[in-house]
């Protein structure tokens, strides 16, 4: 009995290990068409705590995902989003995100790291990751799942159940921003042009002078902590 017992744990073990790897791969044509994996589903490589050499203890690799977990309780200093090492331009990113009930999160692009800048959102837009109905921003307009953050509205919103798994896409080419969320483009503006400009005077970016102004810099997953996981993120040079 202990033998089948020992055999049954390892053959479990197996299929999770197999489930989670069924993720963050490319297939042979996304290789051939440049894109490369910016998390591998099983460790934090490429990855740190914003504006510091380390990695956050709230950010986790598990089953295949990179998960911020809210219950683990961060020395003062330590806590905060994590992101790339690599700055991107042009680029096509995609990623699948998950949130739990009353959660909020988001990622940003054209981010910024220097002693300058207390947070991310000083330099980099946002792609809005929210529970639209559990958590209060929810109720504020452009603050919603799909959202470019405080700048324009989703024209749909296609996003799925609070635990279910979404995907997004954030493209920009040489100014031109389009946002997808399961497949649906939600999202489509002109970067620095007068309109552009409008959109960040009008918004609460307008306070912070460096707010989208690099045409490069950083992608950043943010740590609002609530319970948030990504998976598949992968990102194509333009």
């Amino acid at each position: 009995m202990k033998i089948i017992g020992i055999t049954f744990i390892m053959l479990m073990v197996s299929v999770v290990a197999v489930r989670s790897q069924t993720y963050n791969q490319l297939s042979e044509a996304e290789k051939k068409d440049g894109w490369k994996l910016l998390f591998d589903g099983r460790s934090t490589d490429g990855w740190h705590t914003y504006n510091k050499k380390t990695f956050g203890p709230a950010w986790k690799v598990i089953d295949g995902t990179l998960f911020c977990d809210s219950t683990v309780k961060i020395p003062r200093g330590e806590e905060g989003d994590i992101c790339t090492e690599k700055e991107y331009e042009n680029f096509d990113l995609k990623y699948s995100w998950k949130i739990a009930k009353n959660g909020n999160s988001g990622v940003m692009f054209l981010v910024q790291e220097s002693k300058k800048y207390d947070a991310p959102y000083f330099t980099g837009p946002e792609m809005q990751v929210l529970d639209n109905e559990g958590h209060p921003d929810g109720k504020i307009h452009k603050h919603r799942a799909g959202d470019l953050y405080d700048l324009i509205a989703s024209s749909s919103e296609p996003v799925r159940a609070v635990g279910e798994w979404n995907d997004a896409e954030i493209k920009l080419d040489h100014g031109k921003l389009d946002l997808y969320l399961n497949g649906v483009n939600v999202v489509s503006t002109i970067m620095w042009d007068a309109n552009w400009d409008a959109l960040v005077k009008g918004s609460k970016f307008n306070q912070w002078p460096s707010f989208a102004k690099s045409r490069s810099g950083h992608i950043d997953l943010q740590d609002h902590q609530c319970d948030v996981w990504f998976r598949d993120i992968k990102l194509k040079t333009l």
